[in-house]
């Protein structure tokens, strides 16, 4: 089935937002650093901390990642692709740890058809339509 979808790869350029609660002494510590030069700022260290802790933490991941049988990075789901799924007779299990995306010109009958299940460790963009129909197969 890895025929029928988009390029699995790596996008350091595409980022989501998301936001921590820091305690008052850990964040006075960072603004710290930060004054003295050690990063250039918040998001800096932030950054830098979680890229440290995936780099230990890797080797857990990977193991993880095959045991899950997920797919690392970027995934695009195309109309064609889902076309080409369907006319095979088979069904998708999406498993991402990244970013999946269908593409905006998938009709919800042709996804219900096609997708058994999604499991987005990261984001999912989907038309919100899309996203409704299949709800029930989102984990």
């Amino acid at each position: 089935m890895s025929d029928h979808a988009g390029r699995l790869r790596d996008r350091g350029g595409e980022t989501e937002k998301i936001t921590i609660n820091l305690g008052y002494v850990d964040l006075g510590r960072v603004d710290l650093l930060v004054q003295e030069g050690f990063y250039s700022n918040r998001t800096d260290f932030i950054r830098t901390a979680i890229r440290n802790q995936l780099a230990v933490q890797a080797d857990a991941v990977s193991q993880s990642i095959v045991r899950h049988t997920l797919e690392l990075g970027l995934r695009d789901y195309s109309r064609a692709d889902l076309e080409a799924v369907k006319a095979a007779g088979q069904r998708l299990q999406i498993k991402v740890v990244g970013l999946a995306r269908i593409a905006p010109d998938v009709s919800p009958e042709l996804a219900l058809a096609t997708i058994d299940s999604i499991t987005v460790l990261g984001a999912l963009q989907a038309s919100a339509e899309l996203k409704s129909a299949l709800a029930g197969r989102i984990r």
